[in-house]
């Protein structure tokens, strides 16, 4: 795992914002046009042009552009990154928790 960590800190990076969220949510749904997207959100579309570079970058989203609209698409594979570290983590969690409880266990059974 330690050789995607780059990956795995840039697509934290780019979930972090609440916005930035909301567009990943939205683009679970099927994809749709950068305006559509924006229409959701209070601010101006060169500030939200931001959010999609940063998703884009992190290659959390990708973005066709065909005439003048812009559509983007949700990339469900790079999620998959969060979700192996997340996996990861449990199992490290767990196996550790385990242990602990083993030690307990033991620990009382000696006392007893």
């Amino acid at each position: 795992m330690a050789q995607y960590s780059a990956d795995v800190d840039g697509v934290f990076v780019a979930l972090a914002d609440p916005t930035r969220r909301s567009v990943i949510r939205r683009l679970g749904r099927g994809p749709t046009s950068v305006g559509e997207l924006a229409a959701d959100f209070p601010i101006t579309l060169p500030s939200f042009m931001k959010h999609v570079r940063t998703l884009e970058s992190n290659g959390l989203i990708r973005t066709v552009k065909v005439g003048r609209v812009r559509t983007c698409v949700l990339n469900r594979e790079r999620l998959a990154l969060v979700d192996d570290w997340l996996a990861e983590q449990r199992r490290i969690w767990t196996d550790r928790t385990d242990r602990l409880e083993r030690l307990v266990t033991e620990s009382q059974e000696e006392e007893s």
